[in-house]
C-alpha cells in the first residue's frame, strides 16, 4: 500500500486537472450533453492524464541530481529514493506506451496529437525547460494541443480567439509559477543556478513586466471571444420571453457576462502570486483557494446555463 500511495504520488493525480481543458470543444460547440460524444472526450481525458504522467515521471528522472538539491523537490518519491529508478523507468514505459497504443486505436487525428504532446515535452525535459521564454512556451504550446485534441476527438472547429485566450491564460499561468519560484528560492537562500538554470535569465522585473501582459491578453482575448461568439436565436422559453423586452434592454451577445468573472479571476491569481507566493504550483492554487474555486464554479455554471439553458 505504501508504494502504491509513492506511485500515486510519482504520477502526480493531482496535476490531471490540467488535462480538464480537453472538454473545452465540447462544451462550447454545443455537444456536452450528448452522451456519445461526452463519453469520447472523457476518454481523451482519461488518455491524456496516463501520458502527461508518464511526463511527469520522465522528467523527475531526468532532474534526479537537481531535485535532491531542491528544497521541496527533493521529497519527492523519485528524487528521495523511495521509488527505485528501475520501478520508475517501467511506470514511464508502461504509461506511455500503453496510452499512446490506446490513442492510435482511437483516431489517427487525436493519436498525432498525444505523439506531439510527448514528444514535445520529451525535449522540455530534456532540453527546451533550460531555455528561457521558450520553455513557458512550451508550456502554453500543452495547452493548445490537448484543446486540439479535444476537438479531433469529437470532429468538431475549435474558434482562434479561444486559442489564443488559452495561449494567454497558460503563459500567465506559467510565467506566475516562475516569478513564485524565484520568490521561494531566494526566501530559502538558495541560488536557481543549479535547480533551475532558466531562473537566472530572468529577473522580478522582466517576470512582472511578462505577467502583466499576460494577465491582460488572457481577459482581453476571452471578451473577443465570447463578444464574436454566434447570437443566440430565439428558440428556447426564455429567449422567446427576452424577445418580447424593448430593444433597449435586448442583447444577443449572453456570453460576455462572464467577461467579469474571469477578469476577477485573473486579479485573485495575480494577488495569490504577489502577496502569498502561491503560485509556484498553479493546480494546487487553482485546486485549494476558496474565492478562486468560486469563481471557477460561477464561470463554469454561466458558460452552461448561458449556452444549454436560455
Amino acid at each position: 500500500m505504501d508504494k502504491f500511495v509513492l506511485i500515486i504520488k510519482s504520477i502526480r493525480v493531482t496535476q490531471w486537472v490540467k488535462n480538464i481543458v480537453v472538454f473545452a470543444p465540447i462544451l462550447f460547440s454545443g455537444f456536452l450533453f450528448v452522451p456519445g460524444y461526452f463519453l469520447k472526450v472523457v476518454w481523451a481525458f482519461i488518455l491524456f492524464c496516463l501520458l502527461s504522467s508518464s511526463i511527469y515521471v520522465f522528467n523527475d528522472l531526468i532532474d534526479i541530481k537537481s531535485d535532491k538539491q531542491h528544497p521541496f523537490k527533493k521529497n519527492r518519491p523519485i528524487a528521495s529514493g523511495q521509488i527505485p529508478i528501475e520501478l520508475a523507468i517501467f511506470i514511464f514505459i508502461l504509461l506511455a506506451g500503453l496510452s499512446l497504443w490506446l490513442g492510435l486505436v482511437t483516431s489517427t487525428f487525436f493519436f498525432g496529437a498525444m505523439a506531439t504532446y510527448f514528444i514535445m515535452n520529451i525535449f522540455y525535459s530534456l532540453w527546451w525547460k533550460k531555455v528561457p521564454i521558450l520553455d513557458v512556451f512550451v508550456i502554453a504550446a500543452g495547452f493548445v494541443i490537448r484543446i486540439y485534441a479535444g476537438s479531433f476527438i469529437i470532429n468538431v472547429h475549435m474558434d482562434v480567439w479561444f486559442l489564443l485566450t488559452v495561449v494567454s491564460a497558460s503563459l500567465f499561468l506559467a510565467v506566475g509559477k516562475r516569478r513564485s519560484e524565484m520568490t521561494l528560492l531566494s526566501g530559502a537562500g538558495i541560488e536557481a543556478k543549479g535547480l533551475r538554470s532558466t531562473l537566472i535569465h530572468y529577473t522580478p522585473a522582466l517576470l512582472d513586466a511578462y505577467t502583466s501582459m499576460f494577465a491582460n491578453t488572457t481577459w482581453l482575448t476571452y471578451a473577443l471571444f465570447s463578444f464574436l461568439h454566434p447570437p443566440f436565436t430565439a428558440e428556447g422559453k426564455v429567449l422567446k420571453l427576452f424577445a418580447m423586452l424593448p430593444r433597449t434592454l435586448l442583447v444577443d451577445k449572453w456570453l460576455m457576462a462572464t467577461v467579469p468573472v474571469v477578469i476577477f479571476g485573473v486579479m485573485r491569481y495575480m494577488q495569490l502570486i504577489y502577496e502569498k507566493n502561491e503560485g509556484e504550483s498553479p493546480h494546487k492554487v487553482i485546486m485549494s483557494d476558496k474565492p478562486l474555486i468560486i469563481v471557477v464554479a460561477i464561470w463554469g455554471m454561466m458558460v452552461v446555463t448561458i449556452l444549454y439553458f436560455i
